[in-house]
């Protein structure tokens, strides 16, 4: 497995329009490492995203009979609330057996046309876990980090101009097209407190962006700037899921300062480039794009007195990125393709004697997956992947060329109940995740859904690194 970071659900947010008609509805898939995983949910279906940015604020909707004068003006600016509330319970039954999850979270959006092609968004997240109000497993920094979160949504403007959509704000950028991986979202950064288990409307972090996107005919431009760039959220030693860094030597204590974020100016600054294209039936994208990465590297210093100790500091260096993507419809068969070679980003090591703990190493992630819907109500998804290593570093934990592979069995017993299984593991090494859930949508916009998390594998693995934090969990969702 490699060092970058997964996930998949079905996303509540909106990406960017995709042309491709997807055969059937999606399920649920997930990841691979700090930067590219997959998930545990339905990815959106490209058969229902929209052509353009009216139909992501439902312009393109049937209406009702036309109004005129003050009625007309106050319906055409309007704006009713989104959003959803969910409950997620989560003990883990490896001893110490504990509360591992009891979070609430309520989302609301709202949006609205101010008129002469404009148009706003505003949104926000509250975030309750009551294990750190009822329990004290944790450390008291991980409570004060993890009990009660107000996050910022998509907060923004839209401003069309012919050919031309601008959009000015908090949103979300969706450059990748795999079904539950993320290994071409390189824009978007990630709450990774409850690693890849959420979905990704809740993992990814919206970045503060100015964006242009030109549309003609069946080509997409799209130009990004982000001044002030959202990172990944960490969380805090001690945590359920904190970020993996080495093994210091034996007889070596750890401590980890805080977190390094880039200083703010031009220098810090992230921006990028995609063109796509659909030719006869073939959705192809290509991006370049140059950022601070938003997954941290730990830097390490060891000091001998007074006691033998390994410093960690997480920091955020710059990063180049080159990649595509690629989609093709053939009838109850998808195919779908990424691949990103990445240059500058650094990697822990498990010398004692590096000065610094990390060395650079350029990359060149692919995945190619296939979705079957063959078989009626059945759902059958398969990604093999590949991250080969360039002037390879043998004092890194991922080996010159790490393979992986994931697969997903989703199965509709009716329209209210459903089992999915979901398996992410290592070629190289025993290394995975194995997610079985079932759903069951006993009322309209209600849903239940009981699952449970399995990870296995050796300390160092990717997944074996929490092999002492297999769990069972139940989750309601309302949607409104």
């Amino acid at each position: 497995m490699t060092d970058h970071s997964v996930v998949d659900a079905s996303d509540r947010s909106e990406s960017r329009p995709t042309r491709i008609m997807l055969a059937a509805k999606p399920a649920d898939a997930l990841p691979t490492s700090r930067d590219s995983l997959f998930g545990d949910d339905e990815p959106e279906a490209a058969a229902n995203q929209p052509a353009r940015r009216e139909s992501l604020f439902d312009d393109d909707q049937p209406s009702s009979p036309p109004e005129t004068g003050a009625a007309k003006q106050s319906s055409a600016r309007a704006a009713g609330v989104k959003g959803f509330i969910q409950n997620v319970m989560a003990y883990d039954w490896p001893k110490p057996r504990h509360w591992s999850e009891m979070m609430t979270r309520v989302d609301l959006s709202t949006q609205g046309d101010l008129g002469n092609q404009v148009k706003w968004k505003i949104g926000a997240r509250v975030d309750y876990d009551a294990t750190y109000t009822f329990t004290d497993f944790y450390p008291q920094a991980v409570a004060d980090n993890q009990r009660f979160n107000v996050l910022l949504r998509e907060n923004y403007l839209d401003i069309g101009a012919g050919d031309w959509d601008f959009r000015l704000g908090r949103q979300q950028i969706v450059w990748g097209e795999m079904v539950g991986l993320l290994f071409g979202d390189v824009v978007s950064a990630k709450d990774m407190r409850q690693f890849i288990l959420p979905t990704f409307d809740i993992l990814r972090i919206p970045q503060w962006a100015a964006r242009a996107e030109y549309f003609k005919n069946d080509f997409h431009a799209e130009l990004v700037w982000i001044p002030v760039a959202s990172y990944d959220n960490i969380g805090k030693p001690g945590s359920e899921f904190f970020v993996y860094t080495p093994p210091p030597p034996p007889g070596v204590a750890t401590v980890f300062r805080n977190e390094k974020f880039p200083a703010r100016g031009l220098d810090h600054t992230n921006y990028g480039l995609r063109l796509s294209v659909l030719r006869d039936g073939w959705d192809v994208a290509g991006f370049a794009y140059s950022s601070m990465s938003v997954a941290p590297t730990f830097y390490r210093a060891i000091v001998a007195d007074p006691l033998p100790t390994a410093i960690y500091q997480a920091r955020h260096d710059r990063i180049n990125q080159l990649g595509g993507t690629l989609g093709k419809d053939f009838g109850s068969l998808v195919l779908k393709g990424e691949v990103v070679y990445t240059r500058g980003r650094k990697y822990e090591v498990t010398n004692a004697t590096d000065a610094d703990g990390v060395v650079p190493q350029n990359t060149l992630l692919w995945v190619l997956g296939l979705d079957f819907n063959q078989f009626a109500d059945t759902r059958i998804n398969a990604q093999i992947f590949q991250n080969h290593f360039f002037n390879h570093d043998p004092d890194i934990i991922p080996l010159a060329k790490e393979y992986g592979y994931s697969l997903l069995l989703n199965h509709k017993f009716s329209d209210k109940f459903e089992v999915q299984a979901l398996w992410i593991a290592s070629l190289n090494r025993t290394d995975w995740l194995l997610r079985p859930r079932m759903n069951w949508h006993f009322e309209k916009n209600w849903s239940l859904a009981m699952g449970v998390d399995i990870f296995k594998g050796s300390p160092t693995g990717y997944f074996g690194r929490y092999d002492a934090k297999d769990r069972v969990y139940t989750e309601i969702l309302y949607n409104f």
